[in-house]
């Protein structure tokens, strides 16, 4: 008696199209807007925007509406839950191929990172959003302290404001033990000769107007919406520290998939 086949994992079924492949493997490294993922893949925009619907309606993708031109929206890749449905997938297969997901590290916890060699020069990250109270200075006190220092993290605003946010600031403390009471918002322009790895940008807005750095760094958009306003605020239900929290969550989450990106030697041991 022949048994019936079993069912192919959802997650075969859409990332082993050549075209939903290739938008994932752009996604997994930036989020881009439809028009830009256009011009990466070299296909019809009505073609990239239907697998693209298809990749948001598997869970794997989903889209945020820009807060520059909110007739433009970002598309992001979900790598939590491509981690999970790779881990699944491989269960179907055979129980033996299990590769469960590396928990995240503890919020107060630095990766076990050890420290670079003195000849070996510490990748350079900056991160980038309007107002440099919030987002970027959040996600240049996670990089720092997930590496321990082995990534040389710095942030700066198109227009900086007089200070951190003062949530924000709890949010670092109260979270990640991490204290930043000190620091201050500062211009790009008090970086733009600085060469840099990684150029990082956290808003719609800024990533407009970002100079252009010496070296040729590799930029990379995070579309994360300002924590600070309103709009934020009632759409996560709460504002103050709670609001700023779960924008730390989704930048501690996006920080935790850039380390094997800038350390790939960290990752392989």
């Amino acid at each position: 008696m022949v048994s019936s086949p079993p069912a192919t994992p959802a997650f075969l079924q859409l990332a082993a199209h050549p075209l939903r492949w290739r938008l994932l493997s752009e996604l997994a490294s930036s989020d881009y807007r439809v028009r830009e993922l256009v011009e990466l893949v070299g296909q019809p925009q009505n073609l990239v925007s239907y697998h693209l619907r298809l990749l948001r309606d598997g869970g794997l993708v989903t889209a945020r509406r820009s807060t520059y031109d909110a007739r433009d929206s970002y598309y992001h890749l979900d790598l939590e839950r491509c981690a999970h449905a790779l881990a699944t997938t491989g269960t179907a297969l055979h129980p033996a191929l299990r590769l469960p997901p590396a928990p995240p590290p503890p919020a107060h916890a630095p990766h076990p990172v050890p420290a670079s060699p003195p000849s070996v020069r510490r990748p350079r990250v900056l991160f980038a959003c309007t107002g440099n109270s919030a987002r970027s200075p959040i996600a240049e006190a996670l990089l720092r302290h997930r590496t321990g220092g082995n990534v040389e993290a710095i942030s700066a605003g198109s227009h900086p404001r007089q200070r951190l946010h003062p949530d924000a600031v709890a949010v670092l403390q109260e979270h990640y033990g991490i204290d930043v009471p000190d620091q201050r918002p500062r211009h790009l322009d008090t970086v733009s000769g600085c060469r840099f790895d990684y150029v990082i940008s956290l808003c719609d807005r800024v990533r407009e107007v970002i100079p252009d750095f010496p070296g040729s760094p590799r930029h990379v958009h995070w579309s994360i919406p300002d924590p600070a306003t309103a709009g934020t605020a009632a759409h996560s239900g709460s504002g103050g520290t709670a609001g700023l929290a779960g924008t730390a969550a989704e930048i501690d989450t996006r920080v935790h998939y850039l380390l094997p990106v800038l350390m790939p030697q960290e990752a392989q041991s």
